[in-house]
């Protein structure tokens, strides 16, 4: 009987996310491929350090714990540029530290993430920027990660995952109209189809999936009192209000529930990640990115009109400095003063 990989959550990882790549790649850049394949070699048996998505992954994979591997409802899949050959530190790498990843796809030079429906990911995570902006043109759902330094507790189980809205978990929509005809038009727009959904975006098959766990873990919690469930999820958003709600009318229709949701409003998202500490944050903004990577992990995911400038859209900052500029111009209400 085959393997049922079509009824797990997949995701699918690059050895450059998993681990820590830095030095062979600078070998490859350096001195090319030749002089790549006999450092890979020499070092096959040197432990590699724990990668940018390695939480993620590590936390995911636990989900698993006292489920059979055909009922386990998590599967993690290395998609790599490697061959075989070179590939071998990478396995033993996982090996060493102890993750359930047994499965992968090897595609010496080519692109890794064409094989993504292959193995039924609704993920891939890759360093490699030219692999993720494809992945994302042929409409699969893929983010770049970016060096951090965020430290991870070895004592906390609880897996924490963020996302950004538009162009993450919703199309851009929103965000085209708001390049295109400016702030104001925009808030007069997400009035008016408030209580209409918005479309799905690159990773709302992702989303859907980690909602499904967690109602599963509610279940798990309803049937054993002592169980704490280990998944917790958060939006965090440059909206505010009155754009909010065409949030909460999008979720209500897809039949999810979230965790936190932060509407910021031009408040720097960094003030709410660095409280929340995610595993992952993905967002579509590369300058939201930047902001935030040095301590959360974070992933770019290159979709849409964000991420695709032209000469007739508004050329306006991003709208998270909108809202920053809006929300101090509004006039504030007068102070009451205190009796004495």
């Amino acid at each position: 009987m085959a393997y049922p990989i079509d009824k797990k959550l997949v995701i699918a990882v690059a050895s450059s996310a998993l681990f820590d790549l830095s030095e062979s790649e600078k070998v490859f850049r350096e001195q090319g491929l030749d002089a790549y394949r006999k450092y890979q070699r020499k070092k096959e048996n040197a432990t590699l350090a724990r990668g940018v998505a390695f939480p993620l992954v590590l936390r995911l994979l636990r989900l698993n714990d006292g489920f059979e591997a055909d009922d386990a409802p998590v599967e993690v899949i290395l998609l790599s540029r490697n061959d075989p050959d070179t590939g071998l530190r990478v396995f033993n790498s996982i090996q060493k530290h102890e993750l359930a990843i047994s499965r992968a796809g090897f595609v010496n030079g080519g692109n890794p993430f064409r094989y993504m429906n292959s193995f039924n990911a609704c993920l891939f995570l890759s360093a490699n920027v030219e692999d993720v902006r494809k992945a994302v043109e042929r409409g699969l759902p893929a983010g770049r990660v970016f060096q951090t330094q965020f430290t991870d507790r070895a004592d906390d189980p609880e897996l924490r995952i963020a996302f950004d809205f538009d162009g993450v978990i919703a199309d851009d929509a929103a965000e085209t109209e708001f390049k295109k005809k400016g702030f104001k038009a925009y808030q007069q727009s997400e009035v008016r189809n408030a209580l209409q959904p918005l479309r799905e975006g690159p990773l709302a098959r992702f989303f859907r999936e980690i909602s499904a766990l967690q109602k599963f873990e509610r279940k798990k919690k309803e049937k054993d009192p002592n169980y704490t469930p280990r998944l917790r999820t958060a939006i965090v958003t440059a909206r505010n209000a009155p754009a909010h709600k065409r949030v909460v009318t999008t979720l209500r229709s897809w039949g999810i529930e979230v965790d936190e949701v932060f509407f910021l409003g031009g408040i720097a998202k960094s003030r709410v990640l660095d409280e929340f500490k995610p595993h992952i944050f993905f967002d579509d903004q590369l300058q939201h990115i930047k902001g935030v990577a040095g301590t959360t992990p974070s992933a770019h995911v290159p979709f849409g009109v964000a991420n695709k400038p032209s000469p007739d859209l508004v050329q306006t900052p991003n709208a998270e400095s909108v809202w920053a500029k809006e929300a101090k111009t509004q006039p504030r209400a007068p102070r009451k003063r205190r009796k004495r």
